[in-house]
């Protein structure tokens, strides 16, 4: 599902540090035109609050935000890219501060609800969000890509610096793995930290 290229040499103990600035549709943009991306991404994160994702349309999204589709697609290539980047945005809202005296499973419980997915308070955000995840456009594949990379970087300050590559990449795979199932409505979002939790515990022979 996620795209992810990282550097597995890299011992992260900070990994919002290793954010990338980067915010799609952002480069070289005026005052104004990066106040109607903000607006759109909003109005995308309000429309996913009200409404199933097949009902959601860059023209819906556009409205709520008050400016034209038209505009919205020099932006945005589709609802999907929209969507994917207010998941992004969701990610980057949650710095994430690794306390590696706390026990391995812990670190990761705790950095899984960092990550922006399965949220209590806002389940229809992620829902349509990660459906749109799984879109082919090159613009998605583009905030797939940063977000696998972030959750990669993530999991590795959560298993420290002397975690085994190979611990890290099944955990990573797990996760997505997880999430995928939680998007189907095989499993609750709210799980998926203990789930991955227990993982860790599991592959890296760590007693909780």
């Amino acid at each position: 599902m996620f795209d992810a290229w990282a550097d597995e040499g890299t011992s992260v103990t900070d990994a919002s540090a290793a954010r990338s600035d980067h915010q799609p549709g952002r480069r070289h943009l005026s005052e104004r035109q990066a106040e109607a991306v903000e607006k759109l991404v909003v109005a995308a994160a309000g429309e996913v609050e009200v409404r199933d994702y097949a009902e959601i349309s860059v023209r819906s999204i556009a409205k709520r935000a008050g400016v034209a589709a038209a505009t919205a697609y020099n932006y945005f290539s589709s609802k999907d890219h929209i969507l994917a980047e207010v998941l992004w945005r969701r990610m980057q809202s949650a710095p994430h501060l690794v306390d590696l005296s706390r026990p391995l499973p812990e670190r990761v419980a705790e950095t899984v609800r960092t990550m922006g997915f399965g949220t209590a308070d806002s389940p229809g955000v992620v829902d349509a969000c990660t459906t749109a995840l799984l879109g082919d456009g090159p613009d998605v594949k583009q905030v797939r890509a940063r977000i696998g990379g972030e959750i990669y970087r993530r999991l590795d300050a959560a298993l420290g610096p002397d975690a085994d590559p190979s611990v890290l990449r099944i955990l990573q795979i797990t996760y997505t793995g997880a999430i995928l199932s939680a998007g189907m409505g095989h499993l609750r979002f709210a799980d998926v930290p203990d789930l991955l939790a227990e993982a860790a515990t599991l592959l890296s022979g760590e007693k909780p």
